[in-house]
């Protein structure tokens, strides 16, 4: 068969999938954490466009994609989906390993998919200025590229550990136009007070996020983009799924595993959920496994409850499956994954066991991403290689098993602006992180007041 499996640019999805109307118990809404009552469209209005809080609350199957997004997003979909073959052989299992490219987007990731949106609903709406966060660059880097689409500024907020070991994502962010902040900082009250508590701290996505949202809520012409977590941000994403649909289709095959890593959900979403609609509608067969760092292990071994999406608690309360909106992370490099809580509706469905969990420690990660480069030739950004390790632990259990299996994996983005990451692993620098359940769970007695 065809190693790699294009589509035209007829084939782009013109609709974005919205799991929501297929999950068999709906999320649980997003508290107010003063009052405990489900928060509304004016709680929202300060920090999203109204559009975005129509899509965040919605039920409908499918919203329709404005051309002037489909216009953009011809710049670099549909994305190829790759037969793995040489990794196949490398493997030496009875498994057939399809991978969906996203790294072809102009900012080398999925992350644009949900930029664009973002950026040009809030164009619509006459907003001048997007306040984010981003953690190892890559959601900065793909607003900053959107907000030039559109001619809006951003304002980025970078995660100071990230900031550091990733100037070139700085770099990107700085040429497509957009300002960037090493987090925390000192503009904000949320990172003043993180620096006075540790004048080192490396920053985390929770900390970032409490900045650019502040930055938004204290200006009329500012609002505030979150890149993953958010139900409208995961459906955008969707728009990888639904094309692999159709690439699987041509290639006469159908996934009996999906995969893809895990921070906040989006990357997750976007490849599974267009088939985890064939398991809730039609009782399809199928495994879709997020896989998550073992230094950051939320879904394996956080607890499911109502947090703050944010250190500062500026946000709603969120029902996720978390280890505390304070927990501390260990400074990996897949920066990406380096965030405290999951999506709510990953929460949900991995709660309601539609979806499965692994964590897997760093240096696993990174022998799989160069496993894997050596055989394709696609050098994963770090996130990736997450998904990578999972594909082989995967391909091993269906050696000793001696059955056959079909997996399909989302490689979300290329490592070039990352290779100081690799050249740290080259070095013997990188270790892996272990916490005990008394430091992972540290934090989850001081939200136990934040419950309804």
């Amino acid at each position: 068969m065809n190693k790699k499996i294009m589509l035209n640019e007829s084939d782009i999805p013109r609709q974005w999938y919205n799991i929501t109307a297929d999950m068999p118990n709906k999320p649980l809404p997003p508290l107010h954490p003063g009052t405990k009552q489900p928060v509304g469209p004016q709680d929202l209005a300060p920090l999203f466009p109204m559009e975005l809080i129509k899509q965040e609350v919605s039920t409908e199957r499918y919203i329709e994609i404005p051309d002037e997004i489909i216009e953009i997003y011809k710049m670099w979909r549909p994305s190829p989906l790759y037969r793995a073959d040489k990794f196949e052989k490398l493997l030496d299992a009875p498994v057939k390993i399809y991978y969906k490219y996203e790294g072809v987007s102009p900012s080398g990731s999925h992350k644009p998919n949900t930029a664009v949106a973002q950026a040009y609903y809030n164009k619509k709406e006459g907003v001048k200025r997007i306040a984010t966060e981003t953690g190892a660059g890559q959601w900065g880097t793909a607003l900053s590229f959107a907000c030039a689409q559109f001619g809006l500024e951003c304002d980025v907020y970078m995660v100071r550990i990230s900031y550091d070991q990733k100037p070139y994502r700085k770099v990107m962010m700085n040429t497509f136009g957009a300002n960037v902040y090493a987090s925390p900082s000192n503009r904000t009250q949320a990172g003043r007070n993180i620096l006075e508590q540790d004048p080192n701290s490396p920053g985390s996505l929770g900390i970032a996020i409490s900045e650019a949202i502040e930055i938004a809520a204290q200006d009329p012409d500012t609002k505030y983009s979150l890149g993953s977590v958010l139900n409208h941000v995961l459906m955008h994403q969707t728009i990888i799924g639904q094309e692999a649909e159709k690439q699987m289709e041509y290639a006469g095959d159908f996934p009996d595993i999906i995969i893809a890593p895990l921070g906040g959900g989006s990357n997750f979403a976007g490849i599974s959920f267009p088939f985890l609609k064939h398991k809730l509608t039609n009782g399809t067969k199928l495994r879709c496994i997020a896989v998550e760092p073992a230094s950051c292990p939320k879904l394996t071994r956080g607890k499911f409850m109502y947090d703050f999406g944010d250190t500062a608690g500026y946000t709603p309360l969120l029902p996720m499956y978390t280890l505390g909106h304070n927990f501390k992370p260990a400074a990996i490099h897949a920066g990406g994954l380096r965030y405290h809580g999951a999506s709510v509706l990953c929460s949900q469905l991995l709660k309601d066991g539609l979806i499965e969990a692994q964590a897997i420690q760093q240096l696993e990660c990174f022998e799989a991403g160069v496993a894997f480069t050596k055989a394709e030739g696609i050098i994963p950004a770090p996130e990736a290689t997450h998904g990578i390790a999972q594909v082989i632990r995967e391909a091993r259990r269906a050696k000793e098993e001696g059955t056959q299996k079909t997996i399909l994996f989302n490689l979300c983005g290329h490592g070039l602006v990352d290779m100081q990451a690799y050249q740290d692993y080259f070095d013997g620098k990188l270790h892996d992180h272990s916490f005990s359940d008394e430091e992972l769970q540290a934090d989850l007695p001081n939200i136990a007041a934040l419950q309804p």
